[in-house]
């Protein structure tokens, strides 16, 4: 009887008007060596500035791979997630300018952009495969553009570096010696060499020469591409095998898939075209801008791209996992799914409709929290680049989307498989 009614679930389900994506995607295999390095890499704040950020500060899998939060707190901050606050000791000077993207699946060959605005990228032309804000100062030896993008966030003040010349990698990032002798990577790189069981296990996966950035890089994506692999999902299991979805969820599918124009952006095995769009997402927050600009913009792919047409778009997020990554947006405006799936209905009524209560923001308030959004001015230059057209859907057929979303989520991938360590050979705190 079981098998008779499973056959009657799958005959149930939807015939969609496009074709479906195939469960398909290319991983690479990985070194185990450099795997387990790179765990503990990740969970080490030897490679911040001041020894108090690590990447599992802002990518931690009690928050699916994020932080929780619309926006972090880097540098200055103490705790983890939306329990995060100020430091009395060393307060940060603003927020994380972007929300933390989750981490899923980015071992994939298919991810070649990294970044809300995609401003590391694969790039052929290049000496070292790939684009980056650091052009011809870029370093060699990196194995990927994911391996490149995991270290940016050590240049970044706000992020892990500190604040001006607070300590050595920050008074490096701020002379603007980035990379080379003397260079913060230079400076991190020493730090990890100093540490006889770093220096043990680099001997496993790099031989016996001097460590270099790159490395550390490298077992870093070798971690995140293996721990955090998620194409197990009840989504994919239709996919490979036909498995039957409950009936909502097979209704947002055809939904998704249908009329409600998702997978226009939202694309392939993992919903994502990898490509950038303008939705008129509102704005907390500093925004991206640089210490001498005085405004809290931040317009996205055009700081990359400088062609106006690319004014306000942002990357296509993959959509796996979803339903436990939010705050969702580049702003991480929106803390409910629910409400950034109705986003999506009618950008610009949204945004002029936005409540800042929506956001999550730890610690101290800042004067930049929501200073663009009583700006009308900046509200019509969002709201002019959306791309989208209103779609009416009824409260049923976005349960029914939310509910199919709910199939993209892989417990193994969401949880992890090597977990957090018990320790760090640096000796420092670990994140938990």
């Amino acid at each position: 009887m079981k098998g008779l009614a499973a056959a009657f679930l799958l005959l149930a389900q939807p015939v969609l008007a496009g074709p479906l994506p195939q469960a398909d995607a290319t991983f690479p295999a990985l070194d185990m060596a450099s795997v387990e390095l790179g765990q503990l890499l990740f969970y080490d704040p030897i490679l911040s500035g001041s020894r108090t950020v690590s990447c599992a500060t802002c990518h931690h899998p009690r928050f699916a791979t994020s932080d929780g939060v619309s926006l972090g707190l880097g540098d200055g901050g103490t705790g983890l997630g939306p329990d995060r606050t100020h430091d009395p000791q060393n307060p940060p000077e603003q927020r994380i300018p972007r929300n933390s993207p989750a981490l899923f699946n980015l071992g994939a060959t298919e991810f070649t952009r990294f970044f809300h605005d995609g401003r590391l990228e694969t790039d052929p032309t290049r000496p070292s495969g790939i684009r980056t804000p650091l052009g011809a100062d870029m370093e060699a030896g990196f194995a990927s553009a994911l391996s490149a993008q995991a270290m940016f966030p050590v240049l970044s003040g706000d992020e892990m570096a500190g604040h001006y010349s607070e300590n050595d990698v920050a008074q490096a990032v701020r002379q603007g010696l980035l990379t080379g002798p003397g260079g913060a990577w230079s400076i991190l790189s020493d730090r990890i060499e100093a540490i006889p069981e770093y220096r043990a296990a680099f001997d496993a996966v790099i031989g016996p020469r001097d460590i270099r950035f790159a490395d550390i890089a490298n077992a870093l994506a070798d971690f995140v591409a293996f721990e955090w692999r998620a194409d197990a999902s009840p989504f994919d299991a239709y996919l490979r095998d036909g498995t039957p979805l409950p009936a909502d969820a097979a209704r947002g599918m055809a939904l998704f898939y249908g009329d409600a124009g998702c997978s226009a952006c939202h694309a392939g095995q993992f919903q994502t075209d990898h490509a950038f769009h303008a939705i008129a997402m509102p704005q907390i927050g500093p925004g991206k801008a640089a210490r001498f600009e005085r405004h809290n913009r931040d317009e996205g792919r055009i700081r990359v791209t400088g062609d106006p047409r690319d004014a306000y778009r942002f990357r296509t997020p993959s959509l796996r996992n979803v339903a436990h990554t939010a705050p969702y947006g580049h702003s991480g405006a929106y803390a409910r799914l629910e409400d950034v799936v109705r986003h999506h209905l009618d950008p610009v009524a949204a945004l002029a409709a936005y409540d800042p209560a929506q956001a999550v923001l730890p610690g101290a308030p800042f004067d930049s929290d929501f200073a663009l959004m009583g700006d009308a001015g900046e509200h019509a230059a969002i709201a002019a680049a959306s791309e989208l057209a209103p779609v009416a859907l009824s409260d049923a057929e976005i349960a029914d989307l939310l509910a199919f979303l709910d199939t993209l989520t892989d417990p193994a991938g969401l949880a992890g498989r090597l977990g957090v360590p018990d320790a760090v050979p640096s000796g420092l705190a670990v994140a938990r």
